[in-house]
């Protein structure tokens, strides 16, 4: 065992060396570390609130104390309640880099201000360095926040893509059709109880009570099921094809345009940053799961798997903490472009006014105002700069990690 573990640490410190030796790759990574450190702290970059200020001769700390207020955990004091943050007279007050949030309406900017032009401000300060749009909204506050929207839906809609796709493909490729049993009872309260978990999970409304609703149903189903297994018509176990289920899931999955499948989801639903992220995840998957399928059909066979099976290792275990650990590497190149083509996808969902709240302004949303004239190339080039930008630096780390995880690669 000890000697696997080196094996893997020499095998990983060889892929960050060949990465590194992509100089495009291991820039684009620096860059995108760099945006990531935009999308975290963008509260504290962009925003009318002060970050720390004294009022009255009380400390106030705005930001970190919305953070509680949303959620519900604190409250502002009454005299904090509905104010202009700018218009207040502060003992003390540190003020983010740029201070408007992108809700934040400048009625005396209104009107695409451009960033070169004559602006209505009070001094340097308070000026918007990339212009305004119709409504007197700051374009770099918009475009800062959009880079956290673009981030979490990037990141979180290809994790649900990943534990969806690794899990399916993993079983598909180690358990094939026959390597799963089941009891009939098992089978069937199963069955039973995934049509009420979907059932409920759409009718509590919500996506994370949504899913809490579903795993419940699961849950409810295998403790009934236990003391069933002992009627004798339930007992014997059944074979579940779970290869076939897989293939024959991803076939659909790809027979229909994603993208469709997506524009006609949001656009029979409320409309949430939650659902975007959902419903990309959950067309994603497809490519992962063919791919962990494909090694897990390679690596079952090998030496290692059958020393770990004539020791009496259950399966399961074998398959969570040898099999998928080892057939993880081409995921990540998939990940990677998939984050990618998840930022796209919301901006193209936000273009076209679906997904996402109005209210919301994201690169998408920012392109869509651009609409109607030339007078305002600004509010397009800025968050079109942007998604190229991203969906660029995304595409050359997954090329990076393709070249660093090929062994023909090594010299």
């Amino acid at each position: 065992m000890d000697t696997n573990k080196e094996l893997k640490q020499d095998y990983w410190s060889y892929v960050v060396r060949q990465f590194k030796k992509n100089k495009r790759a291991l820039y684009s990574l620096y860059i995108v570390l760099f945006m990531l450190f935009i999308a975290v702290f963008a509260d504290f970059l962009a925003n009318e609130k002060p970050i720390v200020c004294t009022y009255h001769g009380k400390t106030y700390f705005p930001i970190l104390k919305d953070y509680a207020v949303s959620l519900k955990l604190s409250q502002f004091p009454k005299e904090l309640n509905n104010v202009v943050w700018s218009d207040l007279k502060y003992d003390f007050v540190l003020r983010a880099p740029i201070p408007y949030s992108p809700s934040t309406q400048d009625i005396l900017n209104f009107g695409f201000v451009s960033p070169f032009g004559k602006q209505d401000v009070p001094s340097l300060r308070w000026r918007h360095w990339l212009g305004t749009e119709g409504i007197g909204r700051d374009i770099l506050s918009a475009l800062i926040h959009g880079t956290r929207i673009a981030f979490i839906i990037g990141l979180i809609s290809m994790s649900i893509a990943s534990v969806i796709g690794i899990l399916l493909g993993a079983l598909a490729g180690f358990f094939g059709d026959r390597g799963i049993r089941i009891s009939r009872a098992a089978l069937i309260m199963g069955i039973i109880f995934t049509c009420l978990g979907l059932f409920y999970a759409n009718a509590v409304g919500g996506f994370f009570t949504g899913i809490l609703a579903f795993f419940v149903c699961i849950f409810i189903g295998y403790l009934i099921s236990r003391p069933l297994k002992k009627i004798p018509i339930l007992t014997p176990k059944t074979s579940i094809p779970i290869d076939i289920i897989v293939q024959r899931m991803i076939e659909i999955l790809v027979s229909i345009p994603r993208l469709f499948l997506i524009i006609a989801v949001v656009a029979i639903a409320k409309p949430s940053i939650f659902l975007v992220m959902a419903v990309i995840g959950l067309t994603s998957w497809t490519e992962i799961a063919r791919f962990i399928r494909a090694e897990l059909l390679r690596i079952r066979n090998l030496e290692y798997i059958e020393a770990s099976e004539a020791l009496g290792f259950p399966r399961w275990r074998i398959l969570l903490k040898h099999a998928i650990p080892n057939a993880l590497s081409p995921v990540l190149i998939t990940i990677a472009f998939g984050i990618a083509a998840a930022i796209l996808t919301e901006s193209f969902l936000s273009f076209i006014g679906l997904g996402i709240p109005p209210e919301t302004l994201t690169w998408g949303k920012l392109l869509s105002l651009a609409q109607g004239g030339k007078s305002q190339l600004w509010v397009a080039i800025f968050p079109g700069f942007a998604i190229f930008l991203t969906v660029t630096l995304f595409n050359l780390i997954g090329e990076g990690l393709t070249d660093a995880l090929d062994p023909r690669q090594k010299k």
